[in-house]
């Protein structure tokens, strides 16, 4: 385990503060989440944006054909 010091204007460090006792959990703890959850977000974009260089227009529209030309069900309707 690392140990990071970091400086936080006050506001920020208030609302962290409020947040992390209403979840019940430490500032630390609220913290190391809040890392990981913006951690996660980037690594997902930068996965999502790898995977849409490989898509090819051919292989989508293949895809699409396959899809039934069907009503949806109520509970999907708009």
């Amino acid at each position: 385990m690392s140990t990071l010091t970091i400086r936080l204007p006050e506001l920020l460090h208030a609302k962290i503060k409020e947040l992390a006792k209403a979840e019940g959990i430490s500032i630390n703890q609220f913290l190391v989440v809040a890392a990981a959850e913006k951690m996660s977000a980037l690594l997902t974009e930068d996965f999502l944006v790898n995977e849409a260089k490989q898509g090819r227009r051919e292989g989508f529209e293949r895809f699409l054909a396959k899809v039934p030309d069907a009503e949806p069900e109520a509970c999907d309707r708009l």
